[in-house]
C-alpha cells in the first residue's frame, strides 16, 4: 500500500563519517526539492549506528554544508520536531523491541554463530556471494533459550522467504522483481546491541512517517529486504525514488563511478577550489534531472518551483568539471561588482599582500574573466611583485609595436603621465588617447608597451589604463621607467 494521501515527508539521513560527497549532496537536494515542491516536510536524521566509522566533527560538516547549500531542514537534531530524537544512537532503545516482535512472529531469529565460524565458512566457500548459511535459523526454542540464559553473544537476523519473488515499484525505475532465493538473512541487531543501517532505516522511516525514500540506485537490490520488513510489521510501504549513479571521466575517455581520482568530489573541497555554493547546487540539480523547458540556470527557489519526480532519469550522469566551471562563471558574471569583490577578497589578499589596493577596481577587471575563484591570485600577483620579463613582449603585430617604436612611445607616455595632477581612470585614459592622437598612431600602439611595462605580463585582466589606475602613480611610473630602461639595453 502506497502513501499517497499523507503529507509528504522526506528525510536526509547521512552517516557522520567525513566530508559530504556530491552524490550525498544530490540526494539531500532531491529529497528537499521533492518535499518542498509538493508542500511537504524535509527531515534531517543522523545515522550513527556505525560507531567505528564515526568521525569527530562530521556532524558539524553536515550542518554547515546544508546551510551553505541552502537546503534547510524542517526537523532535525539541532531544531527538534515531533518525531525525535533525530540521532540514531539516541534512539537505540526503540529497535530491540521491534526486532523481538519479528522473532515472535517468526520473521527473525537469534544467531549465535561466532566470528570464527563465520570467517571459516567464508574462507571455505567456493561461492563469494553465498553469505550466511542460516545455521541458527531453525534452532529449537529450548536451544535458543539455553544459549540466551548462558550469555552466548548473538545477533538477530531477518528470516527471508526461501521461495517466490519480491516485487516493488520505484518511481524512477518502474517495477522491480527479485527472486527471494537471492536474499540473505541479513543482520538486524548487531552483537553490540546497535541496529544495522538497514534495520534502523526502516524503523526510523516508519516511526517518523516518512512517505518518500530517496537514495542512490545502488540500493535497489536492498529494497526487497526493506519491503519484507514493512510487510512483516503490516506497515505502509513508502514511495521509493532511486537516483542514477554519478560517474566521472577517466583519463582514457572511459567513465567510472565518481571518486577522488576524478578531482574534488566533496562539497567543501569544491568550495575551497573556488566554486560558489549556488553554482554547485544548480549544477548538481541537473545531474540526473531534466527540467521540462531545458533551461539550465536555477535559483534554489526556482528549483522548488520546477522540480518534479518524473523528470528524474534512469541513466547515469557524468560529473563534468568544465560544465561546473561554466556554471560558476555565469554566477560570477551575474553578481554586482561589490558582491564579487566581497567573495573574492580572500583571493585578492593571497596575491596582493603588502600593497594597498582598491578591491572594487581589482574586482571590475577580474569579474568577466574569472570562472573559478582560485584562478584569481595567479592573474593579479603582478600587482604585488612585477615578474621578470623579456623585452620581446613589447613586440605585437596586431598593435603594430616593435622594439624600435616601443621605446619612444614609452618615453612619451612617461612624460605625459608624469604631468597628470589627478591619477584617475578617466585622466589616464584621456592622457594616453590624446598621446596616440598626437603621435598619429593607433591607440593600441600606445597601450601595448605601456601595459607590458606596467605589468610584465603578456596577458592581463584589464588593459593599460586599469592597471595604471590600480597600481597608483608612484608604482606605475617606476615600472614604466624600468621598462624603458629594458628597451634601451
Amino acid at each position: 500500500m502506497k502513501m499517497t494521501d499523507k503529507i509528504i515527508r522526506t528525510r536526509f539521513a547521512p552517516s557522520p563519517t567525513g566530508f559530504m560527497h556530491v552524490g550525498n549532496l544530490r540526494t539531500a537536494l532531491y529529497e528537499y526539492l521533492i518535499a518542498k515542491s509538493l508542500g511537504g516536510t524535509f527531515v534531517l536524521r543522523i545515522e550513527d549506528t556505525d560507531q567505528e566509522r564515526k568521525m569527530e566533527g562530521a556532524v558539524d560538516v553536515i550542518y554547515e554544508t546544508l546551510k551553505k547549500a541552502r537546503i534547510i531542514h524542517d526537523e532535525g537534531p539541532d531544531i527538534g520536531g515531533d518525531y525525535g530524537p533525530y540521532v540514531q544512537s539516541e534512539r537505540k532503545d526503540i529497535y530491540m523491541p521491534y526486532a523481538k516482535q519479528l522473532i515472535d512472529s517468526d520473521k527473525a531469529y537469534y544467531c549465535f554463530c561466532s566470528k570464527e565460524r563465520l570467517d571459516s565458512m567464508r574462507e571455505n566457500s567456493d561461492d563469494i556471494g553465498s553469505g550466511y548459511d542460516r545455521h541458527c535459523r531453525n534452532l529449537s526454542k529450548e536451544e535458543v533459550q539455553q544459549k540466551l540464559d548462558s550469555g552466548v553473544p548473538y545477533v538477530i537476523r531477518q528470516k527471508m522467504p526461501l521461495e517466490g519473488t519480491t516485487v516493488f515499484e520505484d518511481a524512477v525505475y518502474g517495477t522491480i522483481s527479485v527472486d527471494n532465493s537471492e536474499l540473505q538473512d541479513q543482520i538486524l541487531i548487531k552483537a553490540d546491541g546497535y541496529p544495522t543501517y538497514n534495520f534502523a532505516n526502516v524503523i526510523d522511516d516508519h516511526t517518523m512517517n516518512i512517505t518518500h525514500v530517496v537514495r542512490g540506485s545502488e540500493y535497489l537490490s536492498s529494497t526487497p529486504k526493506y519491503n519484507l520488513l514493512y510487510e512483516s510489521f503490516g506497515w505502509d510501504i513508502p514511495t521509493y525514488i532511486h537516483l542514477p549513479l554519478i560517474m566521472g571521466k577517466n583519463d582514457d575517455g572511459s567513465v567510472s563511478k565518481l571518486s577522488k581520482r576524478h578531482g574534488a568530489t566533496g562539497f567543501e573541497d569544491l568550495v575551497k577550489v573556488g566554486f560558489l555554493p549556488e553554482a554547485i547546487i544548480n549544477y548538481i540539480a541537473l545531474l540526473g534531472w531534466a527540467p521540462k523547458d531545458n533551461r539550465e540556470m536555477f535559483t534554489i527557489e526556482e528549483l522548488i518551483e520546477n522540480f518534479s519526480i518524473d523528470g528524474i532519469s534512469k541513466s547515469p550522469s557524468i560529473f563534468d568539471y568544465d560544465k561546473l566551471e561554466w556554471f560558476n562563471g555565469e554566477y560570477i558574471k551575474a553578481m554586482s561588482v561589490e558582491k564579487f569583490a566581497e567573495i573574492a577578497m580572500p583571493y585578492f589578499k593571497k596575491a596582493i599582500k603588502t600593497k594597498e589596493f582598491d578591491p572594487i577596481k581589482v574586482a571590475s577587471i577580474l569579474q568577466q574573466r574569472t570562472t573559478v575563484l582560485s584562478q584569481i591570485p595567479e592573474k593579479i600577483e603582478f600587482f604585488e611583485t612585477q615578474p621578470e620579463y623579456d623585452k620581446e613582449l613589447f613586440v605585437n603585430k596586431k598593435s603594430k609595436t616593435t622594439l624600435e617604436n616601443s621605446a619612444p612611445i614609452l618615453n612619451a607616455a612617461i612624460a605625459a603621465l608624469e604631468n597628470l595632477e589627478e591619477w584617475t581612470h578617466d585622466s589616464i585614459h584621456d592622457c594616453l588617447i590624446n598621446l596616440a592622437k598626437s603621435l598619429e598612431v593607433k591607440n593600441g600602439t600606445v597601450m601595448w608597451p605601456v601595459r607590458i611595462a606596467a605589468s610584465g605580463m603578456a596577458v592581463t585582466p584589464g588593459g593599460a589604463i586599469e592597471i595604471l589606475d590600480i597600481l597608483g602613480k608612484e608604482e606605475s611610473m617606476a615600472r614604466l621607467k624600468k621598462g624603458l630602461q629594458k628597451l634601451s639595453q
